[in-house]
């Protein structure tokens, strides 16, 4: 396998793929996580809005909408390239994305964009839906874009990791359930991180998620935890850990080809 070539049609017949595979099940890799959204906006929503303040001038449930929507990108493009693969390996249909001459770089683009397509939808699809409860502003609609884009991209990517790691559906579901759900709840989805003690302020800093979703609410109301330039560079870096692991870990065929 040439780690060199680029081959459009390759890569866009597996694209093409991935992307049919998660439509075909609409109702539940896009209808239910927007419908599950939902209810946490009115339950939150409604318990928290009068007794939680956050930034100044900003009403709880318009805090907690953008958390809301980027949750759901990340988790659903963990769940799209994961699922995938694991299905996949188990049921021995790997073999057709391994036997064309397909490159490394090819098989990760295609898993990888296909998994930010899917979480894009459902972010947006999230967003349509809450964003009728509550006044939401775009300070910087650029940075709400690029937070979103990279976000999605470094959980499609771990997805991706989390596939090619696991054996069995209950390995991906460990990971899923030990590792993305718990980094992505203690991101500040539902609170700010400056309301906590000083011990926990400083033990969200060194989650990757936290810069994910204080990044794509400053786009929404021009202020947040840390500044986004910083949230910006440190998500940059971790994408870019991310993706050199798993490209190490397709070029190698660990647990693919052995």
């Amino acid at each position: 396998m040439s780690t060199e070539r680029f081959s459009l049609a390759g890569f866009a017949t597996l694209f093409r793929k991935e992307l049919l595979r998660f439509v075909k099940v609409s109702f539940q890799t896009i209808a239910s996580p927007v419908l599950t959204s939902m209810l946490y906006l009115l339950i939150f929503g409604h318990v928290l809005e009068d007794r939680v303040q956050v930034f100044d001038g900003v009403g709880y449930t318009s805090f907690l909408i953008p958390g809301l929507v980027m949750m759901s990108v990340l988790q659903n493009s963990f769940a799209n390239t994961s699922s995938s693969l694991i299905q996949s390996k188990i049921t021995g249909n790997i073999v057709f994305v391994l036997l064309p001459p397909l490159s490394h770089l090819e098989i990760f683009s295609a898993y990888v964009l296909a998994a930010m397509v899917r979480g894009m939808v459902v972010g947006l699809g999230v967003f349509v839906i809450t964003a009728w409860f509550a006044d939401l502003s775009f300070a910087a609609p650029g940075w709400i874009l690029l937070f979103a884009l990279l976000g999605s991209a470094i959980l499609g990517t771990m997805g991706l990791v989390g596939g090619i790691w696991a054996d069995k559906f209950d390995q991906i579901a460990a990971f899923q359930n030990f590792i993305v759900m718990p980094l992505t709840f203690l991101a500040g989805v539902f609170y700010s991180v400056k309301s906590l003690p000083g011990f926990w302020q400083t033990v969200s800093h060194l989650n990757p998620f936290f810069y994910m979703v204080d990044g794509f609410r400053y786009g929404f109301f021009g202020v947040s935890d840390v500044p986004p330039g910083v949230s910006f560079a440190i998500v940059a870096v971790t994408f870019a850990a991310v993706a050199a692991l798993a490209l190490h870990l397709l070029r190698s065929g660990y647990k693919l080809r052995h």
